[in-house]
């Protein structure tokens, strides 16, 4: 699991373990961006292996992405979750573990993604915006911003009095934390194919 800040949908999947939803998952290390984030210290209470691989240690994106495949190389991961993970992964770890490394996004996409909206960013958009519907996704990594195949998605209805900080929670709550561990259970179950630009769930939907 990689990630960047708080850790909240690395602390969802590892309480999804602990209950049994997730039987057939064990989380095998974290990777962090940068060191001293609580994601860290969710992962160290957990007794997981922890690594941090920084972007700007790298010289350029060729340095970070075999700085990050050295990593991941360790654990040699049947797949790769992004929980809020900031930083672009290069072209060759991309096409190291091609169709295993997934990422949770703040929005329904193609709407509020791609470059920029991160963090607090795309639930500021869609609140300018005056939509009505926003939510999460969950989608193949690829080597352009949340432009991969898109496996799971779920909708959460925009309040008229929402603020930034709480649409966020309440994505994260009702949507990233459900989807991105449903994701998982069908990649454990094999029950994920790539054909072109779509991910097919095989035997059914998600709720089967």
């Amino acid at each position: 699991v990689l990630v960047s800040g708080g850790g909240t949908n690395l602390q969802a999947i590892i309480d999804r373990i602990a209950d049994g939803s997730l039987s057939k998952v064990r989380i095998v290390g974290v990777i962090a961006s940068r060191p001293g984030t609580v994601a860290e210290q969710r992962a160290v209470r957990a007794d997981i292996p922890v690594k941090i691989v920084c972007r700007k240690d790298a010289p350029d994106l060729a340095a970070y992405d075999r700085a990050v495949i050295a990593a991941l190389s360790d654990w040699n991961p049947e797949l790769i979750v992004l929980a809020g993970f900031l930083n672009l992964l290069g072209p060759a770890v991309v096409a190291t573990w091609r169709n295993r490394i997934i990422n949770v996004h703040p929005s329904l996409i193609p709407s509020f993604c791609g470059p920029g909206y991160y963090g607090i960013r795309p639930h500021e958009a869609v609140l300018a915006s005056g939509v009505r519907v926003t939510g999460a996704t969950v989608h193949i990594v690829n080597e352009e911003y949340d432009q991969g195949p898109i496996i799971l998605q779920k909708a959460v209805t925009v309040h008229a009095d929402d603020t930034p900080q709480t649409l966020q929670l309440r994505v994260m709550q009702e949507a990233e934390q459900v989807i991105l561990p449903k994701a998982i259970a069908l990649f454990a179950a094999g029950r994920i194919q790539i054909e072109d630009r779509k991910a097919i769930i095989l035997g059914g939907t998600e709720n089967d």
